[in-house]
């Protein structure tokens, strides 16, 4: 047993059932597998400074204590969370004085890393850098936007992945069996509820070891042996909520999917990703909000009535609550999804936006301004201006809107899809009533 891996009978099921290597350390395939870089850098004991990024209970912790133990180096760990420069330099007064004294390297863990700020993240440069350690951070968050680049170009960053069911059933049967674990209280449990604890768990082997270890806790005395029943999994496993971060990747990664699935027309996935958003505690009043968005993005004219449903299910999730807005919010996801498309509205804003910004500020036309005085009457406000609905047909055929400067520019294409065909062949008659009128000039 290793001085890094203190087995204490007090201790939480997670933190006994701690892997001691590689071999028995679950899932990460990806990185971890016969043949990668990494578990060859680890066996070899030549390691690099590196960022572990992935979700919680994944092993980022236990994978760099198993690393400084095939390194045989000396570990150092501290939080973010819980440390600050103060920490930062005893860790780094110990790590010199191992090198110095023994030329022995030390690995500084530095757990939730992105909360660290620019300054603090800078801190570990130089000491990466000359050797003095070798740095392991672990963070949820992405990161490309939360660690700063200079100390990104230091590290290699690895991704770690959720943990399969099938991963997360095989090591709830180890805890049953395994001597650090549950082997002496001989427990009898249900393949049902080692399921339905795996799927509760959601990819984290941290919370599936800790159900599975409050659930030992109701196990009842049956024919002479402890069982745990299966509607007591049932009760320590409700209301757990899946894997779901407001403000983190996780959250903007399923937003995304939810809208790129409406955009796509795919009423299902839509669907899908709304309610795994929903399952995960999102507001459902955010998802709303969202929807809007979408109604005048991605469907625009092609059918305004899209933006009004959208409306009308936050008003009802406003109004009503769960579940009866969220189902609301359903309906108007499915109608964006099937209805016809076009981002025309979209776009022309945007280049509108950009022109704006690009040319300042150009004075209104004189025909275009209020005239509510007599002096600005006089200075030629609203001179020659044509009112639209004396002319034939409501429309004053060859008038230009737009500052002289900008008076060729377009923004507005409306696509061939639903309404906007219709919006699209008036455009084109306007047009030729415009051309026809400057012709007669």
């Amino acid at each position: 047993m290793t001085d890094l891996f203190p087995e204490q009978s007090w201790e939480p099921l997670a933190a006994r059932l701690r892997p001691l290597s590689l071999d028995d350390f679950a899932g990460q395939e990806h990185i971890l597998g016969a043949g990668k870089p990494l578990r060859a850098a680890i066996e070899s004991g030549s390691v690099h400074s590196m960022v572990f990024w992935g979700p919680p209970g994944v092993g980022k912790t236990t994978l760099a204590r198993i690393i400084a133990e095939k390194s045989s180096a000396h570990f150092e760990s501290i939080s973010a969370v819980m440390s600050g420069v103060k920490e930062i330099r005893a860790a780094i007064e110990i790590a010199e004085s191992l090198k110095r004294g023994q030329a022995r390297k030390t690995i500084l863990f530095v757990d939730e890393v992105h909360r660290f700020s620019k300054s603090q993240q800078d801190a570990f440069l130089p000491f990466i850098e000359n050797g003095t350690i070798l740095f392991i951070g672990a963070t949820t968050e992405n990161p490309s936007f939360e660690l700063n680049s200079a100390l990104l170009s230091r590290v290699r960053v690895y991704v770690l992945r959720p943990l399969a069911e099938s991963a997360l059933l095989a090591l709830l049967q180890h805890a049953l069996s395994d001597v650090r674990g549950l082997k002496a209280r001989n427990l009898q449990v249900s393949d049902f509820a080692l399921a339905q604890i795996a799927g509760a768990a959601d990819g984290d082997a941290r919370r599936a070891l800790n159900l599975l270890e409050i659930a030992s806790d109701l196990a009842e005395l049956s024919d002479g042996r402890y069982c745990v029943a299966d509607e007591s999994v049932k009760e320590v496993i409700q209301g757990r909520h899946r894997r779901f971060d407001k403000g983190g990747d996780v959250f903007y990664d399923q937003i995304s999917a939810l809208h790129k699935s409406v955009r796509g027309s795919d009423p299902d996935a839509a669907l899908y990703w709304f309610a795994r958003m929903i399952d995960g505690g999102c507001d459902a009043l955010y998802i709303a909000r969202r929807v809007v968005r979408m109604a005048s993005e991605d469907v625009g004219n092609a059918d305004p009535k899209a933006l009004q449903i959208a409306l009308n299910a936050w008003d009802v999730q406003e109004r009503l609550g769960s579940p009866e807005g969220e189902l609301s919010i359903a309906q108007a996801i499915v109608y964006l999804a099937v209805t016809a498309k076009s981002n025309a509205t979209y776009s022309a804003y945007n280049a509108a936006l950009a022109c704006a910004r690009e040319h300042g500020s150009l004075e209104v036309p004189l025909h275009l301004r209020n005239a509510p005085t007599r002096l600005m009457s006089e200075l030629g406000h609203g001179k020659g201006y044509r009112y639209a609905h004396e002319e034939a047909e409501a429309y004053a055929a060859g008038e230009c809107y737009f500052p002289p400067e900008l008076k060729d520019v377009s923004f507005y294409a409306p696509t061939g899809n639903g309404l906007e065909r219709k919006i699209s062949e008036r455009l084109e008659y306007l047009k030729s009533l415009d051309n026809s009128s400057r012709k007669k000039r």
